[in-house]
């Protein structure tokens, strides 16, 4: 039987304090009504919920009905019971103790007899059956779920405690502060403490939406068809929005021949950093950063791990440090696009956090944000009682529904059971095209690492560790230093780790949000490409063990496949031991995935049986492919690193390889016959110390098959004069010097491959024989490319330049406004 807590409080709206006191909307609630939900149903209620005081009230014969509860009246006692298998629960009219089995409970509120109808408590009611029940503050919506389709409830301070009290990440903080400071509290707080130093698309034509007679143009290179991806720069046929350091520019780009800038959105927040935008034929949505400080003014973020200094207070059992003075928030603002010389706000939304990602399936925005716990005071020893305000709920707000914040209560924040850490994720979900549909907010106690999205499902992921493990016929460790098979010195080796990862489940329908189940497989994936969703299944790609360890906890890859209820139904695991996957990519019934250490094995899996999947064929080559994108079909193509292998000198059996990277690889992979997958082409651009962003950022691609295009931008290194070294494993190692950044554009295709098209740069010949050996960030590097019609487009922080598609040959280059820091 799940444990519960006293009632807590089910519509609270707390202050926040950067924020003007939250005031209930009783005359709302009056007008509106309170909407109960029951698994997503609406319930039918006789008499309308009532709040007293900060306890919901709802009739008993409907929701005993609705939660197959059955009831007893003792009119004499006025007492009701109530049943359900074998839980009981009795309440008593106008008592504020009731009895749960029996144990008694304290109510903060009894029950009400009101015209023949009797009122209880739906948090306590619900609850008392194994419902959990959570509040949208600013949607005026109970939702009650079952307990298995949902996720526990806090609670409560107290519970808090407990849950961090015994997860493995507090226990890391308790170890890092038993080496922080002295726990002897009469010799030390008299001291001042020593410091410790601070921790430092796949594009396609899209709709015309600006203007008549536009063209097609390029979207964001997205992973999954309909799911749009938030990116530093859109288009939407005629104007180019483009975030610019603190600023975004509108840019008219279409005619490429006179191009110009017709607006520089800014906001009234001087601490928002935009970092990603959406653009559709109505709206600019604006995603970003904020800070706030205690007293509510914008200030820049502390750092996020504070020093020990001479004003951090010791105690003999919980260890105290400063957290942050302020707070930040991801905040979306949504402007409409009308007049873009004169762009308007008409909508922000705030989660308090760190922005992680997010995702716009229609109409329907989803974010996805990070808040730590401020761990002023972090128990050490189970007896210790921390300190109320060092444990801050999360808050968010809709200016849609007001400018007030919304805090959120223990009662309403749910948690991942065994990965309970000091962090609140936050998924927010917003109807753009209802402005009358406020913000639903629903926050977990962990923290997410990667976000899939489906046009109808959100996935996070979370990461689990715990010791492994060791097999029933594994020898057991040496203890001190030993000697291998050849006579080197083997070192203790750290504890091995068994790596899983639970992956999260949520319904998302029309802005809305809910919890739909949860699922685990061991090891842990690289990134979002890591997982998918077809036909109901989700796969997921992991990686577990240790790559630098040689015994049975060694590296391995895995594959899984759940289905709908997120149960395992499929797998291949101990794929290439001793590697890790670089990089994964689905595609309706297979999956390719490439692992590395010394060669780049690519594996064609099949995912047809969603019960048994099995590895079709592999290809071992040099190099490695960071990113896969499909080229149709039968043929995908992987960019990455050209690697070269050199073997180690010694003479002792056995000798180890190395391998090292050289400049940047294309590959086409022809994969018609899957058992025997080959590189059917391959590209090198330049040599070691080449780089480009779309090795770990896709959006960073321009394909369109139809076009004939392959556009990325990149900075190249090469070789200019020949090694000094007459050790050919010296002239692998070194560096090449800068020669190039900027876009290399090609066609592709099955007959010809890879066609170096051209090149374009925004640096001028000065800014080249300045560069020297290297290059930096300047704010002339070329970070994406689209097209509209049949115009490339080139941007950088400080130019968008136009060059026909059909020769490259330059049309125009709109010089962008000068950017100045912003005053403090």
């Amino acid at each position: 039987m799940r444990k519960s807590t006293l009632v807590a409080t089910l519509l609270a709206l707390a202050l926040l304090t950067s924020a003007a006191p939250v005031q209930p909307s009783n005359a709302a609630n009056a007008e509106k009504g309170i909407a109960v939900q029951l698994n997503g149903n609406p319930i039918r209620l006789a008499v309308a919920p009532r709040l007293v005081g900060s306890t919901l009230m709802i009739p008993l014969r409907d929701i005993s009905e609705s939660l197959g509860v059955s009831i007893s009246w003792d009119d004499g006692r006025q007492t009701v019971t109530a049943a359900k298998g074998d839980r009981t629960i009795r309440l008593t009219v106008g008592s504020k103790e009731a009895l749960r089995g029996n144990a008694a409970v304290q109510l903060e509120e009894g029950p009400l007899l009101e015209n023949g109808t009797l009122l209880v408590p739906l948090r306590f009611f619900s609850e008392s059956y194994d419902f959990n029940v959570y509040w949208d503050g600013l949607n005026q919506t109970v939702s009650i779920v079952d307990a298995d389709k949902s996720l526990p409830t806090v609670g409560s301070l107290e519970r808090m405690q407990e849950l961090l009290r015994d997860s493995p990440a507090a226990s890391s903080y308790r170890s890092m502060a038993k080496t922080m400071v002295t726990m002897d509290s009469a010799a030390t707080e008299s001291k001042a403490v020593a410091s410790v130093p601070a921790a430092a698309g796949s594009s396609g034509a899209g709709a015309n939406g600006a203007g008549a007679g536009a063209p097609s143009y390029s979207g964001t290179n997205v992973q999954v068809e309909g799911v749009d991806e938030a990116d530093v720069i859109k288009t939407d046929g005629t104007y180019i929005y483009q975030v610019n350091r603190d600023r975004v520019i509108v840019s008219q780009a279409y005619p490429a021949e006179s191009m110009s800038v017709v607006s520089t959105v800014y906001w009234a927040d001087p601490n928002f950093n935009p970092r990603e935008i959406y653009v559709d034929e109505k709206q600019l949505v604006v995603i970003g950063n904020t800070y706030y400080s205690e007293k509510g003014q914008s200030v820049q973020p502390a750092p996020a791990v504070q020093p020990m200094g001479p004003d951090t207070a010791v105690s003999s059992k919980i260890a105290i440090w400063p957290g942050p003075r302020g707070r930040s928030a991801t905040k979306a603002i949504v402007y409409e696009l009308g007049d873009r010389t004169n762009l308007k706000p008409v909508r922000e939304a705030e989660l308090e956090g760190s922005y992680i990602s997010s995702r716009k399936v229609g109409d329907s925005l989803y974010i996805v944000a990070n808040k730590g716990i401020n761990y002023r005071i972090m128990p050490l020893n189970g007896k210790s009682q921390p300190d109320p305000a060092s444990i801050e709920t999360p808050s968010y707000r809709d200016s849609a529904a007001g400018d007030a914040y919304i805090k959120i209560g223990f009662e309403d924040i749910r948690y991942f059971p065994k990965s309970v850490e000091p962090n609140y994720l936050l998924v927010g979900g917003i109807s753009l095209s209802q402005p009358d549909q406020k913000m639903q907010v629903t926050s977990y106690l962990g923290s997410g690492q990667f976000v899939y999205a489906s046009q109808n499902n959100l996935y996070v992921t979370v990461n689990e560790y715990e010791p492994a493990v060791p097999p029933a016929d594994a020898a057991e460790p040496a203890s001190g230093q030993g000697r291998d098979a050849v006579g080197k010195i083997m070192l203790p080796r750290p504890t091995p780790m068994d790596s899983n990862s639970v992956i999260y489940k949520f319904a998302m329908n029309n802005g809305l949000v809910q919890y739909a189940g949860r699922g685990k497989v061991p090891g842990h994936p690289l990134n979002q490409f890591s997982m998918d969703e077809s036909n109901g299944n989700f796969r997921i790609a992991t990686t577990s063990g240790e790559i630098w360890r040689n015994d049975e906890y060694t590296s391995k890859n895995n594959l899984y496949v759940l289905n709908d209820a997120m149960s395992i139904t499929g797998k291949i695991e101990n794929i290439a031991p001793g590697e890790r996957i670089y990089s994964v990519r689905y595609a309706g019934n297979r999956a390719y995935m490439v692992t590395f250490k010394n060669v780049d094995p690519l594996f064609v899996i099949d995912l047809k049986d969603p019960a048994a999947p099995s590895i079709l064929g592999q290809l071992k080559i040099p190099g490695y492919s960071d990113y896969l994108h499909p080229y149709d079909e039968n043929h995908i193509i992987g960019f990455g690193k050209d690697t070269v292998e050199v073997t180690s000198k010694s003479s002792t059996p056995g000798a180890e390889t190395t391998a090292y990277y050289q400049g940047m690889k294309l590959a086409m992979f022809d994969v018609t016959d899957v058992a025997n997958p080959k590189e059917l082409f391959k590209e090198t651009i330049g040599d070691r110390g080449t780089d480009s962003e779309l090795l770990r950022n896709h959006k960073a691609l321009l394909f369109s098959k139809e076009k004939n295009l392959l556009a990325f931008p990149v900075s190249v290194a090469e070789m200019k004069s020949p090694s000094p070294s007459t050790d050919p494993s010296r002239e692998i190692m070194r560096y090449g010097e800068f020669t190039f950044q900027g876009a290399y554009v090609y066609q592709l295709d099955l007959t010809k491959g890879f066609q170096l098209r051209g090149k374009i740069t925004h640096l001028s010949d000065g800014d080249i024989k300045k560069a020297g050996r290297s290059w930096y960030g300047s704010d002339k590097n070329i970070e994406r490319l689209l097209y509209i019609g049949d115009t490339l487009y080139t941007s950088s922080q400080s130019m968008i330049k136009a060059n026909d598609l059909k020769d490259l040959h330059e049309i125009g280059a709109l010089t962008l406004p000068p950017w100045t820091p912003k005053k403090p």
